[in-house]
């Protein structure tokens, strides 16, 4: 029979539905929700995430995002935990447990176990007189909210419920270790993500791979020191081994007329930008991009050119 609401219609409907349920969740959060952020954020082992069907497809998300956020965790499947699996858990560990109806058969030998050598659990379910429920030392309860399927027997509401509760989980717990953007880029190094957080040590170029002429040097020397180096800059080196100045491609153009008669510090652009280490690539991207230039000297505290990020280098890296 064909339905008379439009997919669009239908569509709201669902997300109205699954949006109620979500308020009613947040508003029921309190002293459960605490006691298994602590265990969480307590514990000496891993967190380990399990549940069966879609359960388990929302466990395994769960699971990245702690491990993501600073929390070591992974999804141990209960069927396979009972061929072998089960040595994967072991006592300094906290399980995190997910049935709808708290009496998921697959979950047997998984809860055996874990009551067995009495390792700390955190049940996720609908069902708090639950067997599931029972043995959890904490449980934290979903809603009890229709699914959102036109059925109203296909895990919707119920999953979304989950999902959601794993990440407020996740947060918390982020937020109790003082989690910062610095942490996340050590599980993130990859793609576009970790592309923001990298910095300018990551990618710059040192010691023998840096044009550096010194300041008395005849412009002769210098061109061979910035054709060998291949970044069309040089670093000029006062005799206090601070940087003096950079010479550009620009600079040679510049000061064409008379340009083999010069010294290095002759022609170079005293003070010029630069950048320091700790300093976040897209930043220094951020200011070759506003002063048009190609490359950044990097300084030391003292201004010394311990470094040199070129444009490329921020392009290979992801940073656009």
């Amino acid at each position: 029979m064909t339905s008379e609401i439009s997919p669009s219609a239908c569509g709201a409907e669902v997300l109205r539905t699954e949006i109620a349920a979500l308020e009613q969740m947040a508003d029921a959060l309190g002293a459960d929700f605490d006691r298994a952020a602590q265990m969480m954020h307590d514990c000496k082992g891993r967190v380990i995430v399990s549940g069966m069907g879609k359960s388990g497809h929302i466990g395994n998300k769960i699971a990245a995002t702690l491990a993501s956020t600073g929390t070591p965790s992974f999804f141990v499947h209960p069927s396979e935990a009972s061929h072998g699996d089960l040595g994967m858990i072991t006592k300094d560990d906290v399980c995190i447990v997910i049935s709808n109806s708290g009496e998921t058969a697959e979950l047997h030998g998984l809860l055996a176990y874990i009551a067995r050598f009495d390792i700390a659990m955190i049940a996720v379910t609908r069902n708090g007189e639950s067997t599931l429920a029972r043995q959890g030392d904490v449980a934290l309860l979903l809603p009890q909210a229709p699914e959102a399927c036109s059925v109203g027997m296909a895990p919707t509401t119920s999953t979304t419920c989950t999902l959601a509760l794993g990440d407020a989980l996740a947060v918390a717990v982020m937020r109790m270790r003082g989690f910062q953007k610095e942490d996340f880029h050590v599980f993130h190094p990859g793609g576009k993500l970790g592309a923001q957080f990298l910095r300018v040590r990551d990618v710059m170029h040192t010691g023998e791979e840096l044009p550096v002429v010194s300041a008395s040097q005849p412009m002769g020397e210098v061109l061979v020191e910035m054709s060998a180096k291949g970044f069309g800059v040089a670093g000029v080196v006062g005799e206090d081994g601070k940087l003096a100045g950079i010479i550009t491609d620009g600079d040679l153009r510049r000061n064409l007329d008379g340009l083999m008669d010069r010294t290095a510090i002759d022609t170079a652009t005293r003070d010029p930008l630069s950048a320091e280490s700790d300093m976040l690539l897209k930043e220094a991207m951020a200011r070759m991009n506003e002063r048009k230039i190609s490359a950044l000297p990097v300084l030391d505290e003292d201004g010394g050119f311990v470094g040199l990020v070129h444009i490329h280098d921020c392009l290979r890296a992801g940073v656009a």
